[in-house]
């Protein structure tokens, strides 16, 4: 086994830390490193352009793609410029704008999540914030081509869900994924964000937990100590796990992939 990808005990909280981690890779860096040829797309034709999620098409394997990322910056003016990889509507309607264009043109769809949730400002609930997100969730459950989605840092509620109803989703080891973050369960369950730590063991929101309950498909290790000690390394292993799930989900035809797509989902459901 390779000693830099020797597990290591976590507690959920200690994968919130690493999840949030400020040298965390983002979204711009996984394009950057497992894509070739990427070009951006910008605006959702009503409103503006969203700089918290990144989307265009790419070249992966040979294979033309759209991409799509929901990313924090890696400096202070970059997390403000990106609000903190939290989506207004625009930026939701720009994913599904590229998704619908995807298929169109018979590209399959990669989606890299990481958002402690949808900015939950007043405009963004005036500019149809709801609407927006259900909207994705509705076309993403019958698109008509092959989709992945790995949740790569924090993915908080129905701000990751609106990327991630997908063929194939997974999961980097120290990543998490949940209704809202630990510190608002708290808030709302005990009137006490303080007890987040306690929260976070029990909402179940580790990679390990959501595999165990059939909610993603795989756990994507990271490096010993969390994918910012080694990028480079962590990029490699998602390009294979991603080109795997590709070429699976290609030989499908589109009715079947459709059909288990909704069975899937509707076995979450089933589970809750």
């Amino acid at each position: 086994m390779d000693k830099d990808f020797i597990k290591i005990n976590t507690t959920p909280w200690e994968n919130v830390e690493i999840a949030r981690h400020k040298d965390r890779p983002n979204g711009k860096y996984y394009i950057d490193n497992i894509f070739k040829d990427f070009i951006e797309f910008h605006g959702d034709r009503t409103f503006g352009d969203d700089k918290s999620i990144i989307g265009g098409i790419a070249s992966f394997n040979d294979i033309n793609v759209t991409v799509i990322a929901i990313t924090k910056g890696s400096n202070t003016i970059e997390n403000i410029e990106r609000n903190f990889g939290m989506p207004n509507p625009e930026g939701y309607r720009k994913a599904l704008r590229l998704m619908k264009q995807a298929e169109k043109f018979k590209r399959p769809i990669i989606c890299f999540v990481d958002t402690p949730g949808a900015f939950p400002g007043i405009g963004a609930e005036e500019r149809g914030q709801g609407q927006a997100i259900a909207n994705n969730l509705f076309e993403l459950s019958r698109l008509k081509t092959p989709i992945i989605s790995i949740i790569t840092g924090e993915g908080g509620s129905g701000g990751a869900l609106a990327l991630a109803v997908a063929d194939r989703i997974f999961m980097l080891e120290h990543s998490v994924y949940s209704i809202l973050t630990p510190e608002g369960f708290a808030s709302i369950l005990w009137k006490d964000a303080s007890r987040a730590k306690e929260a976070a063991t029990v909402m179940k929101i580790t990679a390990k937990d959501l595999k165990g309950f059939n909610i993603i498909d795989d756990v994507i290790k990271e490096p010993r100590g969390g994918a910012h000690k080694n990028p480079a390394k962590l990029a490699e292993v998602m390009k294979k796990s991603i080109l795997d799930s590709l070429t699976e989900l290609r030989e499908k035809d589109l009715d079947t992939l459709i059909s288990e797509r909704y069975d899937k989902f509707r076995a979450m459901g089933n589970f809750y």
